[in-house]
């Protein structure tokens, strides 16, 4: 025993059993034990090593579970045939398989990002302590397929009152994330469709398309958002569009493109609006914006928006809200399918809703995001002409068009050497588009401190070499 068997480390974290196990198994798969071979008895190991028998017993049979060695009743333990067995180097697999952190940058303006310390963390945890409770035992099992009916209710009231959205509970579907959510609406809307995009546009969306082997056609944006008349040129039966805070440009989708949106699905059978109400919550300039889906009367628009933005993006809920005549083509598409979104965190979300204070919570963040605003461009305005601003009107990111002979990327990696990230607009574009002449950058405020903006915005404005004016 001893030619192949070290002795087992009683000081070493790594319990008893195991190590005798990984000890065994690479001797056999190393040929040092040859197939037949009887192992040594439980008693007479247990004296070599001068270890329990029930820990040569725990090794023993996770080699027989595992196929290395056999038991044979009234005999012992035989090695097994293993040569055709993969070995796998587990220091060399968790080398491979660790992950690089993402780089922190110094002055980031990520779109993404929103602003945490005004987070009502007293009432959530309030809400999280009534649902983690005894009495919430069912909430341990699956729910309703399409998001329990508490918050599906609230979402349909809250749609309605703020968005003019007119849907039932059981028109809405909650899933976890828009990125989970639109491979069902696409399979649901057939392998026939063909989808119009906004050139610029959302990269996520556009990728899930050609992840779905989905046909899309970029149809340009403006300043009123979505050519409706270029739309019309295309054999698309499926547009998707960000008509209340155009991705990337800010541009709201006017009155009229609207109505022309709206003619356009009613024109023929079979066409629908992917109307994506991603951050609608916040608009600083005039009244809200109206839902494609409330101006609806033919039943066109499948509206879908997410908490992301308005509350946090690690929640993980979105919805949509399905015309009724899909209704039924959904339930029969996708029988045995569960929602995404824990049971919990819906009727924590539930219950957040239905005593108002999302509602109070949105308010609060609206006034904030609308400071933060008038902080950033104050710090622009002493840039202009050089630099000029649009997409202001609503969302937690503005967009700037730089006179200057550098492209957009080349000022992105300007930046990025100063270890500060911007996006360029140029990457939101579908590659077989015109690109506007002036670099165009795309860059958030959601995520910074009021007073971060006027160092922030000199040390980016040092980066490209513009001087105040």
């Amino acid at each position: 025993m001893d030619i192949w068997l070290n002795q087992v480390d009683k000081s070493s974290p790594t319990p008893l059993y195991e190590q005798l196990y990984h000890e065994m198994k690479e001797a056999i798969i190393r040929g040092d034990l040859e197939v037949g071979t009887k192992l040594p008895s439980k008693r007479q190991l247990s004296e070599f090593l001068a270890i329990s028998q029930t820990t040569i017993e725990l090794a023993y049979g996770q080699l027989v579970a595992e196929g290395f060695i056999k038991a044979v009743a009234r005999s012992g333990y035989y090695v097994e045939q293993v040569e055709e067995l993969a070995y796998v180097d587990e220091t060399r697999m968790e080398h491979e398989q660790s992950e690089s952190l993402k780089h922190v940058y110094s002055i980031d303006f990520n779109s993404g990002r929103i602003d945490t310390s005004a987070f009502p963390f007293n009432q959530w945890r309030k809400y999280a302590k009534e649902v983690l409770d005894e009495t919430s035992r069912d909430l341990l099992l699956l729910g309703h397929p399409q998001g329990d009916v508490e918050l599906r209710q609230e979402i349909a009231s809250y749609l309605y009152s703020s968005r003019g959205v007119r849907c039932t509970a059981q028109q809405v579907v909650i899933g976890s994330g828009t990125e989970q959510l639109m491979p069902l609406l696409i399979r649901l809307l057939g392998k026939q469709s063909v989808f119009a995009i906004e050139n610029p546009g959302y990269p996520m969306t556009h990728h899930i398309f050609d992840n779905n082997d989905r046909k899309t056609l970029a149809v340009p944006v403006d300043e009123d958002g979505m050519q409706v008349a270029e739309l019309d040129k295309k054999p698309a039966n499926v547009a998707y569009v960000t008509p209340s805070h155009q991705f990337p440009t800010g541009a709201i989708l006017s009155a009229s493109r609207r109505v022309q949106l709206l003619n356009w699905a009613s024109a023929k059978e079979g066409r629908y609006i992917i109307e994506d109400d991603y951050d609608s919550e916040f608009r600083y300039v005039g009244k809200p914006i109206p839902s494609l889906q409330g101006m609806d009367q033919r039943e066109r628009v499948i509206y879908i928006s997410t908490f992301s933005k308005s509350l946090m993006p690690s929640l993980r809920i979105a919805y949509f809200v399905l015309p009724m005549h899909l209704l039924q083509a959904y339930r029969q598409t996708f029988p045995y399918y569960s929602s995404t979104v824990p049971r919990l965190d819906q009727h924590v979300l539930a219950q957040f809703m239905r005593d108002g204070h999302f509602s109070k919570h949105l308010n609060r963040m609206r006034k904030l995001y609308r400071k933060k605003l008038e902080k950033l461009t104050q710090a622009l305005d002493a840039y202009k002409p050089t630099v000029q601003i649009s997409g202001e009107q609503a969302g937690m990111h503005i967009v700037l068009t730089i006179d200057s002979e550098s492209s957009d990327r080349e000022l992105v990696e300007l930046a990025k050497q100063q270890d500060i990230r911007v996006y360029a607009l140029s990457d939101y574009h579908h590659p077989t588009e015109n690109i506007p002449s002036n670099p165009q950058v795309l860059i958030g405020f959601g995520g910074f401190e009021e007073e971060a903006f006027g160092p922030a915005i000199e040390a980016l404005m040092k980066a490209w070499h513009i001087k105040k004016a």
